[in-house]
């Protein structure tokens, strides 16, 4: 019989606390949120709708995420981060939990699938900054990397078993019941993170009001290449893909592959990658965190290649499997740098900067995938997706910084973002956003 103080059975150093429960509470949101992903366009089809409309719904979300990001970031730097969560979650709640109500009892318009849509982006507007700034704050040190990298394992494993759940459910019982359970989902999370201990974070000085923290912020992201370059690469790469996947993927699915299952199966099987690639990533710290990670961003445009094809299944599988290993691998070093290079004070700033970057263009082209599709073909729509994503990460590259990032073992305090030097970064620097998002954490990597 084991001793309860076997030390196999103790929590690693780095696994505090706080990073508990939002690993826990990732690992809830993660399942629900992916299966409702694929819910919320079946449930569009459903009731009669089709591409163009389903790319509507998925811009009435994104909007919203976009218009109210930077407040939410300057908000969160402001107020207790697990209450400003905590509330955004209780919004995200609500409005699931009425649409599925929508969906079971009868037939939804798309103006009210929108409008709940657009309630659930306006939660995340104000989660997403907060979300990452409590992370980083929970972990400390040489292990930062690792910590992160077991964070994004336990969401992503989420995902792979949320999205290929949700698939079978919404094939089985429809997509209502998927909603209602991803509203479930959102309610267990924000009762974890009500448990969230914020005494170890400074009191922050009110300064000039949030106009000034606003300002802050962007000096913060603008002084330094490397952030604003890969949050500029992000925002056309997930503007596209965002539009692969929730426009162009179900339907591909509807017509060739066999329906939500199939795709659900799919999107699984990223889920499986990403799980493999953190699970990777705790083992492997490359010293040129950047450089590597863009490197692994070359293979996101292999699935839009895949649906314009189209391949089997099988292959589509195998295809998108590989793109969540290598994606992974820019998700951790992405967090990593963040980490070590943004002062804690400004955590969520930053964050908010670069998620409404990596979203920004979300919303104009899921509302255009229908009208483009119209336009050149589902086809050629798809294998334009795919080259740009090779050209935005190919000319991500000609950026110095990105190039030289190296790793430290210790997070720099305090610096002022134009004191970086356009060269390498003092300490000699690496090791990321989401739906998710192309970017593994939302922003250039996504928290749920």
């Amino acid at each position: 019989m084991t001793s309860a103080a076997d030390p196999r059975l103790r929590r690693p150093s780095w696994a505090g606390r706080n990073y508990s429960l939002l690993t826990a509470a990732a690992f809830v949101t993660g399942l629900g949120a992916n299966g409702a992903l694929i819910a919320a366009a079946f449930a569009v089809l459903e009731a009669g709708g089709d591409g163009g409309d389903v790319g509507l719904v998925a811009a009435a979300r994104t909007l919203p995420l976009v218009l109210f990001l930077l407040i939410g970031g300057a908000v969160a730097d402001r107020l207790p981060r697990h209450r400003v969560m905590v509330a955004a979650n209780a919004l995200n709640c609500v409005s699931q939990a009425a649409f599925a109500a929508l969906v079971l009892t009868g037939e939804p318009r798309l103006w009210q699938m929108m409008l709940l849509t657009a309630l659930g982006g306006t939660g995340q507007a104000f989660f997403s900054p907060a979300a990452e700034g409590m992370l980083m704050s929970s972990v400390r040190g040489e292990q930062a990397g690792r910590a992160f990298a077991v964070f994004r394992m336990a969401m992503q494993g989420a995902g792979l078993g949320g999205a290929a759940l949700g698939g079978a459910m919404v094939a089985v019982i429809g997509p209502g019941w998927v909603l209602a359970a991803d509203a479930a989902a959102f309610a267990v999370a924000g009762s974890l993170r009500a448990f969230l201990d914020v005494g170890h974070i400074p009191v922050r000085e009110r300064g000039g009001g949030l106009p000034a923290d606003l300002r802050e912020g962007w000096h913060e992201f603008s002084g330094r290449p490397w952030l604003w370059g890969v949050v500029l690469q992000f925002s056309i790469a997930n503007a596209v893909v965002g539009a692969a996947d929730a426009v162009y993927g179900p339907l591909v699915a509807r017509d060739h592959l066999g329906g939500a299952g199939p795709w659900g199966l799919a999107l699984g099987f990223f889920g499986a990658g990403t799980v493999a690639g953190a699970l990777l990533m705790t083992r492997w710290k490359p010293r040129r965190l950047l450089f590597v990670g863009t490197l692994c961003v070359f293979p996101l445009a292999l699935p839009s290649a895949a649906l314009a094809v189209p391949v089997p299944v099988g292959l589509l599988c195998a295809v998108m499997f590989l793109t969540g290993v290598t994606l992974e691998v820019f998700g951790v070093s992405w967090m990593t740098a963040l980490h070590q290079e943004i002062p804690e004070e400004k955590l969520s700033r930053v964050s908010a900067y670069d998620w409404f970057g990596s979203v920004a263009l979300v919303p104009l082209a899921t509302a255009l995938a229908g009208p483009s599709e119209s336009l050149f073909g589902r086809t050629a729509s798809l294998w334009g997706c795919a080259v740009l994503v090779v050209v935005v990460t190919a000319a991500v590259l000609c950026v110095p910084d990105v190039r030289r990032l190296t790793r430290r073992t210790k997070p720099v305090a305090g610096r002022r973002a134009a004191a970086a030097p356009a060269g390498p970064l003092p300490g000699t620097l690496p090791d990321r956003a989401a739906p998710a998002p192309a970017k593994p954490d939302g922003g250039t990597g996504a928290l749920g």
